[in-house]
C-alpha cells in the first residue's frame, strides 16, 4: 500500500468529518494519535476540547448557542490502564465499561452501530492503543451503514501489531463533502508520521478546511515509559 502524506489527504478534502490517525514517530520512541473534529452546522462549530482526566472531551464553546447536545457532547479520549481509546462519539464510553469487564475492543462495539442521525448515518470509527512492556499494538474500527441503509451494519475491525516507526494508519467518517456525506470506504489509509509533536500538530491543523475545522487532539506516549505529552487546539478560544 503506498504511503500518503497526511497533509495533502487532508488539504484536498474539505470535509473529511471526523478523524482518527494512530502510528509511531519517525524515531520509533513514540506512540502517536490524534483525533480532529469538524463542523458545518452553527451547533457542530460551537465546540471546543477540554481535558478531563487523562482523556477529553467536548464542550459547548458557547452554552447558549447549543441546540442539541445529542451526537456533539462526547468524551473522544479515555485512558484505561495500559491503553488509549479514541473515538469520534459516546462508544468510548462503551469500549472503556465492556474492556474493564474482561470484554474485547471488537466485542464492545458489536453492541454499537453507526450514528442516527439520516440520511447520513455517520459511522462510529474508533481506536485503541495497547502500550505494555516496551511493545506496541493497535486497532482501528469501523461501523457504517450499508449504502444508506437504516437496518444494515456493516462492521470492519483493523488490527496493527509492532507498527513500523514513521508510519500510521487514517481513518475518517467522510470521504467529502455532500448531501447525504458519503460514508468513509475501505482499510484505514497508510499515512506517514513526521515530526516531534508540535510539528506533527501544526501540520495536521493547517491541513484541515479553515471554514470546517473545529478542535484538534494530538498525544503522543513513550512506547518504554507510557509517559505522555497531549497537544489540544481549539479554532473557537
Amino acid at each position: 500500500m503506498k504511503k500518503n502524506d497526511l497533509s495533502k489527504l487532508l488539504s484536498e478534502n474539505a470535509y473529511p468529518g471526523r478523524g482518527i490517525v494512530i502510528g509511531r514517530s519517525t524515531d520509533g520512541k513514540y506512540a502517536v494519535t490524534a483525533y480532529f473534529i469538524m463542523g458545518r452546522s452553527v451547533n457542530s462549530r460551537n465546540r471546543v476540547f477540554v481535558e478531563d482526566g487523562e482523556g477529553i472531551r467536548t464542550q459547548a464553546f458557547d452554552p447558549s448557542k447549543m441546540e442539541d447536545p445529542h451526537l456533539i457532547i462526547y468524551s473522544p479520549v479515555r485512558v484505561l490502564g495500559n491503553k488509549t481509546i479514541v473515538t469520534n462519539g459516546d462508544q468510548t464510553d462503551t469500549i472503556y465499561e465492556l474492556m474493564d469487564n474482561q470484554q474485547t475492543f471488537e466485542q464492545a462495539l458489536r453492541t454499537r452501530e453507526f450514528e442516527d442521525d439520516a440520511p447520513n448515518y455517520t459511522p462510529r470509527i474508533s481506536g485503541i492503543m495497547h502500550i505494555e512492556n516496551g511493545e506496541y499494538n493497535f486497532a482501528m474500527s469501523i461501523l457504517k451503514s450499508d449504502d444508506g441503509d437504516a437496518d444494515s451494519c456493516e462492521r470492519f475491525t483493523f488490527a496493527y501489531s509492532n507498527p513500523r516507526s514513521g508510519a500510521g494508519r487514517f481513518i475518517h467518517t467522510y470521504m467529502g463533502d455532500g448531501n447525504p456525506l458519503p460514508s468513509f470506504e475501505g482499510e484505514p489509509e497508510l499515512v506517514g508520521i513526521e515530526g516531534d509533536i508540535d510539528t506533527f500538530t501544526d501540520n495536521v491543523w493547517n491541513s484541515l478546511n479553515e471554514d470546517n475545522k473545529v478542535s484538534l487532539f494530538v498525544r503522543f506516549i513513550d512506547i518504554e515509559t507510557g509517559e505522555y505529552e497531549t497537544r489540544i487546539i481549539n479554532k473557537n478560544v
